[in-house]
Formats: C-alpha cells, structure tokens, sequence
C-alpha cells in the first residue's frame, strides 16, 4: 500500500488503516492545518521539495503483527540489514527496532528488562497498549505549530521509538532503533517519545540510512524526551542518509530537577540536513550536553547544531560542535543559547570547531547567545582550521602516505566525538569518515 501526495482524505486514511483513536485523528487533521499555513524556513539550506510527490506511508507487510523472530521477516530486508551491520550490533543491546520504509517490522528486548517493567515498542502500540500515558506526554514538548515539518510530521507520522522506563530503573545495555529508507521519492515521518522517569538512566542509540536515488527523498522526524528528577538520558546517533535526502529533524529534551540529557549527533550523509537537538533546562541543577559532529561533501549542505534553554536555577549546558568540509561541502553550526533572567547562577559553554580540507568548501557560524541575568556565565569559543602542511610533513617523514597523514589528522579531529560512542559505533564511524574523505 502507498499513498503519495498530502491531503485531509489522505491523512484520515492513515488514520484509518492504524486504527488510531479519534484524538490521534484529530491531531494529525491539526497539524496538517498548521502544516498548509507555515512557511519553509527563512534560514538554512535552500529546500527545493514536491509535497506531491512524496510517498507518505508505504507498507508492504501482509500482516499488522510486528515481528520478535528474524525467521519471521522478508529474507531479501534481512539480508539487506545484514549488509548493514543491523542484526550485528542487537547482540550488543538491551533492545532493538527496526523501521522499514513506513512501520516498524521488528522489535525485541531482554527479558530481564520486561521483568523490570521498561516499555521499548513502536509509538502506535503504545498509543494501543499505554493510551493514557501517550496522551499525557505526546506533542507538548514538540508543538505541531513549532514549523513546517514539524507540522508535517504530526500529519503524517508513522513509525518511531516508545520508551518508558520507570522510577528506581538502571539500563546496563542501550537500547536500539534502527531506520531505513529504501523506496524511491520515500518520505519518512517517524515519531518518537522518551520518558526517563525518576531516578532512572537510559542511552538510546539511533541509526539511519537509505539508498542514492536521482529523486529527492524526505526525512522529518520529531523526538520529545522527557527526563525526570535525578535522572540521565543519552541520545546518540549516526545518521548516513544518501545524498539525495533532506534530513529536517526537531529534537528536543525537558529536563526536571538535578536531570541530565546528552545529544551525541552524528551527520555523515544527506543532501541537506537542519537539525538542533534542545535542552529546555525547567528543573533547578539540570544539565545539558550536546556533542556533534557533522561532514559535508560534494553538493552537501550540513546546518546543525544545538539549542540550550536555561530556565532552571544552577543550570549547565555544553555544546561541542566539530565539522568538516570538503569537496565544496557546507558544513555549518547554528546554534542557540538562552539563560533566563529567573535561571541564577547558570553556565553555558560552546565550543565550535571546522576543518576545512580545501579551498572549494566553506563553513559558516550562526550564535544567537542570550543571557538575562547578571549571576550567570556564558562563553562561545571558535575556531577555523585547515590541515596544517607541518603536521602533514611530521606524519611523512615516518613514512606514512600523504592520504593516510590526511585521515589521522582528521580523526583525531574528531575524537572528543568518538569516545563518546559504543566501541562498535566508534569503529563504525571510522570506516563512514574514511569512505567520505
């Protein structure tokens, strides 16, 4: 089943076929109000985008059950998710799922964490199976007004993560989503909702990937997290789209009392990606980090970065970007911090660092800092680099090839990014950096 194109009868149609609630319908016919209203941003790259041309739900499941058995699943997707490295990297997780174009076709978790009463599932079994709890955290952190494709995602989302882990509850292992984009002109919408409940920690790891097509594709995610008092969630991620899709995400965290949320946000591919993961700081003593990292080819247009909202007293944030240009990439940081005149003695700290490999490429900075209170600190640091002919010169004269000198170079650039990942991830990150080099 496909239906391409947007439209109120399209919408209630997939309303329809997920046998969602009337609220849910309700939502979706608001935000795609909103969606006909907004305007496409004023900032970033330039979108050159079809909205009736776009797939916006495709499934080709013959059943509605989501599978917990590889021997369950199309052997031609499990074979693809082989060669990706999908079924691999569950061994080393607490759970996984998989998104395939549209809806979520497998999901799995340690039973030792069902014991523990954690909720991992897909966003529409647990609009199903947990109605009230949704209801009661979906779409008020991320408003279907806040822009475009926000709005966009409320209409037509499909697919996404539900987490929620309760008081008291310690993960030793992350969980996992996994999605793919693997259809022509395919748009992806999914959803996903993360409640850290008190006292309690989570890392989330998300991948992403699709095929090169000659068409445009389209990804327009929306992430609300929620992290309770004393609590942590860390978030990361590697997104490799082809370069032919648009990556426009929102991504945002409200952190309680004495909470920490860490973005590890990692942009290899796309044809234009605009994403700024946020911390809205409520809680007295919350923390927030953003770590990212970001690379830019050919034809390749990376506007990410990170927001910080302090609002909470004795709040910090950290935002450490590190991009890279080359072959007329664009790798930029826009970003955005605001310490509240009621957030006392709050800090923030940015630190953004670009490599640029050669004169056709360029990277540029948008802050936009605020600070209403004269007990606060706020401090942006910037630097602009290219790879030094010295360093080079160092490296070759023990013998090592100027291409190799070349990629040391780099991912030592990018190493306060890499430690912050699973070993898996780190060395997964090196084999994309090497290849887009």
């Amino acid at each position: 089943m496909e239906i391409i194109g947007i439209s109120e009868d399209k919408i209630k149609k997939i309303s329809e076929v997920k046998k969602e609630k009337p609220w849910i319908t309700k939502f979706r016919l608001d935000s795609y109000n909103n969606f006909k209203n907004l305007s496409m941003p004023e900032f970033g790259p330039e979108i050159d985008l079809n909205f009736d041309k776009i797939i916006y739900y495709k499934n080709d499941k013959s059943d509605e059950v989501i599978q917990n058995d590889w021997n369950n699943v199309l052997k031609p997707i499990v074979d693809e998710l082989d060669d990706l490295g999908v079924r691999e990297a569950e061994t080393h997780m607490g759970g996984m799922g998989v998104q395939y174009e549209s809806e979520v076709i497998y999901h799995s978790m340690l039973k030792e964490l069902e014991e523990k009463k954690v909720v991992f599932t897909s966003i529409e079994v647990a609009m199903r199976d947990y109605p009230k709890l949704v209801e009661k955290y979906f779409g008020k952190i991320v408003s279907n007004k806040e822009n475009k494709f926000a709005a966009l995602n409320g209409a037509v989302f499909s697919g996404g993560s539900f987490i929620y882990v309760p008081p008291h509850t310690k993960l030793d292992r992350p969980l996992q989503s996994y999605f793919r984009i693997n259809a022509k002109n395919m748009g992806q919408f999914e959803r996903s909702l993360i409640i850290v409940d008190h006292d309690s920690d989570l890392h989330y790891i998300e991948g992403c990937t699709a095929p090169t097509y000659s068409d445009s594709s389209l990804h327009a995610a929306v992430v609300e997290i929620y992290v309770g008092k004393n609590s942590k969630c860390r978030y990361s991620t590697i997104q490799n789209w082809a370069n032919n899709v648009y990556n426009l995400v929102t991504k945002r965290a409200l952190v309680d009392e004495n909470g920490t949320m860490e973005w590890i946000d990692g942009n290899i591919g796309s044809l234009a990606t605009m994403k700024y993961p946020c911390c809205v700081l409520k809680g007295n003593y919350s923390r927030g980090t953003c770590i990212t990292i970001s690379v830019a080819g050919n034809g390749q247009n990376q506007d990410s970065g990170a927001r910080m909202i302090h609002l909470g007293k004795y709040t910090k944030s950290n935002i450490l970007s590190k991009s890279i240009s080359r072959n007329g990439g664009n790798a930029s940081y826009r970003g955005k911090v605001y310490i509240d005149k009621n957030a006392d003695y709050s800090e923030a700290s940015i630190k953004c660092d670009t490599l640029i490999l050669d004169e056709k490429s360029k990277s540029d900075t948008f802050p936009d800092n605020t600070c209403q209170n004269v007990n606060s600190f706020l401090e942006h640091e910037a630097t602009v680099s290219k790879i030094s002919e010295e360093n080079l010169f160092y490296l070759m004269s023990r013998g090592i090839s100027r291409d190799r000198a070349e990629e040391l170079i780099v991912l030592g650039f990018i190493e306060k990014f890499r430690e912050e990942l699973p070993m898996e991830y780190a060395v997964e990150l090196n084999q994309l950096i090497k290849r887009n080099l």
